[in-house]
């Protein structure tokens, strides 16, 4: 009856959200409550922030401490019903093991050339220099889902990086996530991937086409017109030197003419 596989996150250091699922031998009506206390609480706290869905119960709690810091007392959980037939369960829990950042937001986009500018906003609920982002990104021109699965992954300590030598005619696509360093938290947890942003245009494949096919001819039509008009430039500037032979030949033609015109007179 009692509650099984009980999993606690801890959303950017500000809330708690703790999920369950009920004893197999449990009554279907069966009303588990959440209570938690750590050292520095003089009461345990009780979760009233309950839900149920598809058999899956969940309570979310806020939980900050005095002062941000990487070292936290154990937190105690106890699962229980009001009933006596349902076996109370309690965990004790590390808070720096369930540790879930938020989600980077305000990612921003810039291109200077041939390099591209990456910068978003950091969490101010944790300590400074205690996450590390992952920045991932793709060229839209790559269609295939298994390409763009992981083109290139960039880790950075600081809430902005640059990546060179893009391809100034392509369409980028980026998004960025946090995880905690290990030095602060031992917890494995990644933020969730923020929203896509791209940056770019990509080119028509149409355009490349009429590209290929109109180039050559423009190039062709181009050299006849030249041809052509070098042709006849040469003409005006440097005139056919008529033949000696045919200017003989056509004077001599001319006086036998007039000869035999003579004796017909």
């Amino acid at each position: 009856t009692a509650a099984v596989d009980l999993s606690c996150v801890w959303h950017n250091l500000e809330y708690m959200v703790c999920t369950w699922r009920p004893g197999q031998n449990a009554s279907s009506d069966t009303n588990y409550t959440l209570s938690y206390w750590f050292d520095g609480l003089k009461n345990h706290e009780k979760c009233n922030n309950c839900s149920v869905d598809q058999g899956i119960f969940r309570c979310v709690f806020n939980l900050s401490f005095p002062k941000v810091t990487n070292t936290y007392p154990p937190i105690s959980i106890l699962i229980r019903d009001d009933s006596e037939e349902i076996r109370p369960v309690c965990a004790s829990k590390n808070p720096t093991t369930l540790v879930k950042p938020a989600t980077p937001r305000r990612v921003t986009l810039s291109k200077t050339n041939d390099e591209i500018y990456v910068e978003w906003s950091e969490s101010d609920t944790f300590p400074e220099n205690c996450l590390y982002y992952e920045v991932k990104y793709h060229n839209g021109d790559l269609d295939s889902a298994q390409i763009i699965k992981v083109i290139f992954h960039y880790l950075v300590e600081n809430n902005y990086t640059s990546i060179p030598g893009v391809d100034p005619n392509s369409k980028y696509v980026f998004k960025v996530r946090a995880k905690p360093k290990p030095e602060c938290y031992s917890s494995k947890l990644y933020s969730d991937w923020s929203e896509e942003k791209s940056i770019g245009e990509k080119m028509d494949s149409t355009f490349y086409f009429v590209l290929i096919v109109t180039v050559p001819i423009i190039v062709a039509i181009s050299m006849t017109i030249l041809l052509v008009y070098l042709k006849r430039l040469k003409i005006l500037i440097l005139p056919p030197i008529p033949d000696p032979r045919e200017i003989l030949k056509r004077m001599f033609g001319e006086q036998n003419e007039d000869s035999q015109v003579s004796k017909k007179l």
